[in-house]
Formats: C-alpha cells, sequence, structure tokens
C-alpha cells in the first residue's frame, strides 16, 4: 500500500479539486501500483477531512453492483462511498447546477436502517430485519478527476473512482416508503424521464439480484476497518439503471408504478 503521507496528500488534492471543480489528473495515471485498498484509505482520508469541516455522514452508497458494470471495469464485486447530511434534497427540490462539474444521475433504491448491521456475517435476511423502510431514490454521481486523461487518452480505472467517494455527489429521496418484507424487492421497476422523454428503464432485480444484497455485502465489507452501518444510516443499494448525462436546466422524474415516483430539477 501506499504510505500514510501519500494517501493524505492524495486525499487533499480530492479535497481541493471538490472546492474548485477543477479536474486533476487520475491517480491511477501517477501511482500504476495504486490498489483498491490504496483507494478506500484515500477516500477515509478524504472523509476524516470533510468531518474536520464538520460534514456529518447520514449513510452510504453502494455502486458497481451490475454484473455488466463490473465486467466493464474488471472487478468481481461492488464499491462503496460515504453520504454526508448536506448531500441529502426533498423530492421535487430545485438542485444548484454549479454544485457540480460533470453531474450524472441513476435510479436507484434507498434503505432506511432501524436497527445497526455488522459483518464479518451479515446475510439478507439481517438486512431485512434491520431495514425500517426502503423508499425510491435518485443518485448524483460526480468526478473530482479526468474520466479520460488529456494527455494519455486512458480511462480512469476503478480505483480512481473508489478513491473518488465512488463519485458520489448528492440524491434524491421521494416515493412511497414501504416496509421490505411488503413487496418483492427484486421485481420494483421504474422508468427515467429527462425533461418528459423516457431516457432509462430498469429492474431492482439488477442489483445482485437483489438489492438488500448490496447491503449485506457493504457490512461485510467494512469489517476489517472496525465500521458498521449505524441504525437510522440511510444507503443507496446501487443502480439499476446506466448513468444519464445532467445538463442545466434538466429535469428528471423516476416513476416507481406502485411506489410512486421522485424528481428533480437542475437550475
Amino acid at each position: 500500500m501506499l504510505d500514510t503521507v501519500t494517501i493524505e496528500r492524495l486525499a487533499a488534492r480530492l479535497d481541493e479539486a471538490d472546492r474548485t471543480k477543477a479536474l486533476i489528473p487520475m491517480f491511477s495515471r501517477d501511482y500504476p501500483g495504486f490498489s483498491i485498498e490504496d483507494a478506500y484509505a484515500v477516500q477515509r482520508a478524504w472523509t476524516k477531512l470533510q468531518l474536520g469541516r464538520g460534514r456529518v455522514i447520514k449513510g452510504h452508497k453502494i455502486g458497481l453492483t451490475s454484473k455488466a458494470m463490473q465486467n466493464a471495469v474488471g472487478i468481481s464485486e461492488p464499491d462503496y462511498g460515504v453520504l454526508f447530511a448536506d448531500m441529502f434534497y426533498a423530492d421535487a427540490t430545485p438542485i444548484p447546477f454549479d454544485r457540480f462539474h460533470a453531474p450524472r444521475i441513476e435510479v436507484e433504491l434507498a434503505f432506511v436502517l432501524k436497527a445497526p448491521l455488522r459483518g464479518p456475517d451479515c446475510t439478507i435476511f439481517d438486512v431485512l430485519n434491520a431495514t425500517d423502510y426502503v423508499t425510491p431514490a435518485l443518485e448524483i454521481l460526480e468526478t473530482r478527476m479526468h474520466r479520460v486523461d488529456p494527455e494519455t487518452g486512458k480511462t480512469r480505472k476503478v480505483m480512481d473512482t473508489i478513491s473518488d467517494n465512488a463519485a458520489n455527489a448528492a440524491l434524491v429521496l421521494g416515493g412511497r416508503p414501504f416496509r421490505p418484507l411488503d413487496a418483492d424487492l427484486r421485481w420494483i421497476g421504474a422508468l427515467l424521464f429527462r425533461n418528459g422523454e423516457v431516457e432509462e428503464t430498469g429492474l431492482a432485480a439488477g442489483v445482485l439480484n437483489h438489492p438488500a444484497n448490496g447491503i449485506a455485502w457493504l457490512a461485510n465489507r467494512l469489517t476489517p476497518h472496525d465500521e458498521h452501518l449505524a441504525a437510522g444510516e440511510v444507503v443507496l443499494a446501487g443502480s439499476f439503471t446506466r448513468p444519464v448525462d445532467i445538463r442545466r436546466g434538466d429535469t428528471f422524474h423516476a416513476d416507481y408504478g406502485a411506489f410512486g415516483s421522485v424528481s428533480c430539477q437542475f437550475v
């Protein structure tokens, strides 16, 4: 792994990029041996910087949950990041476009926990028992580094995305909250509209066959770092659509059928 000084320096570069909206080179370009564990170490150091400024952790996100996305980036497991309280927007809330550099949006389900979840042997049944309710959600993705390096033309690697808080920037919660056993979560689908036109559709089964599987994976993945998912946390279970680019003025509306809808506008 990279040494502590280097990890903290990379976290500071991400922090500066986030505040200035100036993209930085991907870390995998400058550090060819940059590993997944290095990436999570940078993410934890970046999180520590945010907490030092008074930001409050309100949950976690899980990404790269579909087989197609995992195969595309050459990994066999999802990734995760941290959700801060100032990332949350209510349904139908105008969102300032200038908060972001190159945002994209995805369709998800959010789990709100009523009990803590700890590994190493957390299962889907533990997740369902610990969940207070599930609700539709939109995740807003962002990047603090180049997706394609302007000098080499190479695309960023999964380690770059992980270090960049798994590309998370904000989220919108809405729709109809429901108990996790009141529906077969695999068959919950959504239509994503941009400015009245359908951009994407998907089923929640695309998330590891059942979105609760991702929550169990995360609880187990946090165990070696002596961390867990706390009661009251909001956990984004992973997208079941591809990311869609956001433009200033766009209005997005995700229709979850019987489970309601969630929308936002970028102003």
